[in-house]
């Protein structure tokens, strides 16, 4: 399919069937010490000196940091670095993209699509297509987007360097957002694209976008900034055909067209910060998917080679101020449990209607990061902790998120 476009943009979106997992809270209390006298100021001097040491090597192994209260997270793992505080300079864009170009393809597809006519009665008719991907593993996984590869009867993937690959088979999609997973048969040895953390991108942080412009352009390159984050929208593709509600997008300016699909968003230290997607009708107003919404799904299909999507079993509203406002609510951010669903992880850890989940893993809901990416980030069978607002206190559950299924 083409590009999706905005027909619609709704500030507050509802979401259903809640999905995907990790990250553990530092629970480690604040210590205070005092004394008097020059034995005890050494002392003071030494304990220091110790944490500092312990701090460090704690940074060198990747160990969690959490600020106090609920804030954004920052951690590195095998999905995830975090370069959203480096900046372009003169320069520098040409070498991100030249970096980050080998690991976009190209993705050509074949279609058929059945007609109905009184007079010749049922036909059928072939069709083309074409968008961009994200190679993800050296072996051959590429992300891209549902809408790229929906109703395709065989899928092509064309790398940077020209090389087409004709075996290509769809391993999965997510059924809460607009991604899919390909597996190029018997790839080795491809460069894989660095995946950076869209939960701590900040708006006005420079972003460049890489795609298969028009479906004929291969790897152009727009720069531009972020313009917004939390945006919710409805979508429908160039033949206003099919329409998808799509939630917490990051808002850009760099340019995105029809064929970009698919394709990364990146920022200035060349990591994939997001998906880009959609593209408003109006100028300068494009949407990607967070990319830390995918890395629970890519993490089990990398480990097992199995599309399994985790899910929490809640439907849910984002909160805001003016929602707090209009609704009599306990909070202004959060997620507002609206339904839970029967037999569901959520059910049977406890949660009600009416609860109103502040944080996953002590990361705070809010307008840049909500509750379906940060689950997103977490495999089947992982286990998350919630913090829970309910009747004016704060409670804090765990659950381990279960596999769902249509």
């Amino acid at each position: 399919m083409q590009e999706a476009t905005i027909i619609k943009d709704a500030e507050k979106s509802t979401n259903a069937g809640e999905h995907h997992a990790s990250a553990k809270p530092d629970n480690s209390p604040t210590k205070k010490s005092s004394g008097k006298g020059l034995a005890v100021t050494a002392l003071i001097l030494a304990i220091f000196a110790l944490i500092c040491s312990t701090f460090i090597s704690f940074l060198a192994l990747g160990v969690i940091v959490v600020s106090p209260g609920y804030n954004t997270q920052t951690f590195t793992s095998e999905f995830t670095t975090d370069g959203n505080s480096a900046n372009f300079t003169e320069g520098s864009i040409a070498d991100v993209a030249s970096k980050v170009a080998p690991s976009v393809v190209s993705i050509l597809t074949e279609t058929k699509t059945k007609n109905y006519s009184f007079w010749y009665g049922e036909t059928e008719s072939t069709g083309a297509a074409a968008g961009t991907g994200i190679i993800v593993s050296s072996n051959g996984y590429v992300l891209t987007n549902k809408h790229v590869i929906e109703s395709a009867t065989k899928i092509y993937v064309v790398l940077d360097d020209g090389t087409v690959y004709k075996e290509v088979e769809l391993v999965g999609t997510d059924p809460f957002d607009d991604v899919a997973f390909l597996k190029i048969k018997d790839a080795k040895d491809l460069p894989a694209a660095t995946l950076g953390d869209s939960k701590t991108i900040t708006i006005g942080e420079q972003v460049i976008a890489i795609g298969n412009a028009l479906g004929q352009y291969q790897n152009t390159v727009t720069s531009g900034i972020i313009s917004g984050t939390g945006r919710s929208l409805t979508a429908t593709d160039s033949n206003y055909q099919n329409s998808e509600t799509l939630s917490d997008m990051i808002q850009t300016d760099a340019a995105i067209n029809s064929g970009n699909s698919g394709g990364p968003l990146v920022n200035a230290a060349g990591e994939v910060i997001g998906i880009n997607t959609a593209v408003s009708s109006g100028n300068n107003i494009g949407f990607a998917i967070p990319i830390s919404s995918v890395k629970g799904m890519l993490k089990t299909i990398l480990e097992t080679g199995e599309a399994k999507t985790a899910y929490l079993g809640v439907s849910y509203q984002n909160i805001d101020a003016t929602a707090a406002l209009e609704n009599d609510l306990a909070s202004t951010y959060g997620a507002y449990i609206a339904d839970v669903l029967k037999n569901s992880p959520a059910e049977q850890a406890g949660l009600k209607k009416g609860d109103i989940i502040l944080a996953v893993d002590n990361i705070k809901i809010g307008a840049s990061t909500s509750l379906g990416t940060l689950l997103g980030e977490h495999a089947v069978n992982e286990t998350v902790s919630l913090a829970v607002l309910r009747d004016g206190q704060t409670l804090n559950l765990s659950l381990t998120l279960a596999e769902y299924k249509e």
